[in-house]
């Protein structure tokens, strides 16, 4: 379990607190108004608040001075994190492809030209369901990936392209096309001038065969050119080739 999950798991086994994020998943509330609500003497919930925030489950509300709000997108991260742990205990493995509703390269090729760490598969487990994103990772480390993986789905060539086809691009994965290219230009995956964008680097070429998203191949593992001949043992020019093909 990563130290993400673990916080977040940590500040909700407390009832107290299920009873806060509870309330504030209705509407924000400031501690006096949740104080009064829930029955709890008000430095109860400010502590509890303040654990709540540092674990990303709640936030100030900027509408509002003082009062909080529930985030519930880091909830619904942290249930799915939960769900999958549940379902890699009872050894049922999945993966992201679901029902792939996308045209264009296969899944399976994406993720070779990706080749993603164990962790990095199970972000995407994680968040990619049926061929759609559930939501835009709030974790920095999460987003990243999400977006690289983005990139290689919908900038697949190397020229320029109008802000509306990248949003038709991004809209079969997430209705917010705007957050989308914004973070994959803040990420800087992406170059933008005058309504057109393009991506920031050359597109990576596919790793041999792709490997599963469960158990993905480490890049290490592609074939090794140094193997093909060894520098010290002339070839036979008589003799075929043998040994590994680089």
């Amino acid at each position: 379990m990563d130290s993400e999950l673990l916080t977040g798991v940590r500040a909700i086994v407390d009832r107290h607190r299920l009873r806060i994020l509870g309330r504030l998943a209705t509407r924000p509330a400031d501690p006096d108004a949740l104080a009064a609500e829930l029955r709890l003497p008000v430095h109860v919930v400010r502590k509890q608040l303040e654990v709540l925030v540092h674990a990303g489950l709640a936030e100030p509300d900027v509408d509002r001075p003082g009062a909080f709000g529930a985030r519930l997108d880091r909830v619904g991260e942290l249930a799915r994190a939960l769900a999958a742990l549940d379902r890699e205990a009872a050894g049922i493995v999945t993966s992201p492809e679901g029902a792939w509703p996308h045209d264009g390269e296969p899944l399976a090729d994406t993720l070779a030209r990706l080749a993603p760490t164990p962790e990095e598969a199970k972000i995407l487990r994680s968040y990619l369901v049926d061929g759609r994103l559930a939501t835009i990772p709030a974790q920095p480390t999460k987003r990243r990936f999400v977006l690289r993986f983005l990139l290689e789905r919908v900038f697949t060539e190397d020229r320029d392209y109008p802000e509306k086809e990248v949003n038709q691009r991004l809209a079969p994965f997430h209705p917010d096309v705007a957050a989308l290219r914004r973070y994959l230009y803040d990420e800087r995956y992406v170059d933008r001038e005058a309504g057109l964008y393009r991506r920031h680097g050359p597109r990576p070429e596919v790793r041999g065969t792709a490997a599963s998203p469960g158990t993905a191949a480490s890049p290490g593992t592609a074939a090794n050119p140094g193997t093909a001949a060894n520098p010290g043992t002339a070839a036979n020019p008589g003799a075929g080739e043998t040994g590994s093909e680089p």
